[in-house]
């Protein structure tokens, strides 16, 4: 099967980006009409470069309001006249943006590149602090756990989630069809804190529903609580109803930490 090519239009050139924002004072990534995005952001930030026709940048993956991004790719397309230099193009911009985003990386996109079509994998992490008290340097990065945390539960709990399934019972409001291919579900040891742990859940897919993620974190969070017994876990994935899995856990907690392109980083 021949891989789709994407071009920018004529007279235009692309350009790729990689971002990272901290997604507290955003609606998300996507472009809102009455609330702050990073799409708008950005967008803002060539034209005050002088690229006022450019594109609105298209992002790999589009995130939920209050989730952060540690290296989103992006790509936008430009007027073939537009002067700044690439070299320069990530302090050019950072210098026209808030300091809750920023732009890492700038250079030429590679032809028939596409930040979000030709994306093979997206990869993000859910934090938990598990401490018994909170933690103001790790207030708005994770979700506090204060309680017990059964993490050797968790995991295996989340064995039965990988692979190629129904993931109906852990989306919100969904009208796509709901069958995606769950690559990575794991939970792994973050930085310590005073009396305690950062847990990251750490997932990967090619794809995810609207919400998956923090449903699928806050069902092997009940598991980690005993409030869920791991053998739970297949039939609510096999029910495929909403009600039966965890709630989804606050968007403060999730960041998106990859893309890959050509062939995925992670294997079921």
């Amino acid at each position: 099967m021949s891989v789709p090519s994407y071009a920018p239009p004529p007279g235009f050139r692309r350009l790729r980006l990689l971002l990272a924002w901290d997604g507290a004072g955003f609606a998300g990534w996507q472009s809102q009409p009455h609330a702050p995005s990073v799409q708008d952001t950005v967008h803002a930030a060539f034209a005050r470069l002088g690229a006022t026709d450019a594109a609105r940048p298209v992002a790999a993956g589009r995130t939920d309001a209050g989730v952060h991004a540690e290296a989103m790719p992006a790509h936008t397309d430009v007027p073939g006249g537009f002067r700044v230099p690439t070299e320069k193009l990530a302090r050019a911009l950072n210098a026209h943006l808030p300091e809750s985003v920023a732009v890492l990386e700038a250079d030429e996109a590679p032809p028939g590149f596409h930040a979000r079509f030709s994306c093979t994998e997206r990869r993000y992490s859910y934090r938990l602090l598990h401490a018994p008290q909170r933690h103001p340097l790790w207030a708005g990065r994770t979700l506090h756990v204060p309680g017990p945390l059964d993490v050797p539960a968790m995991n295996a709990a989340a064995l039965s989630l990988i692979g190629t399934h129904d993931f109906a019972a852990f989306a919100t409001q969904e009208d796509r069809q709901t069958v995606r291919e769950l690559r990575a579900l794991v939970v792994r040891p973050g930085p310590t804190v005073h009396g305690g742990q950062v847990w990251e859940v750490h997932v990967a897919g090619e794809s995810f529903l609207r919400h998956m993620v923090r449903g699928l974190v806050g069902t092997l969070l009940l598991v980690g609580q005993g409030k869920l017994r791991g053998e739970d876990v297949p039939p609510i994935l096999a029910g495929r109803e909403r009600g039966r899995a965890g709630a989804n856990v606050p968007a403060q907690g999730l960041t998106f930490t990859g893309a890959s392109y050509g062939a995925p980083a992670s294997t079921t």
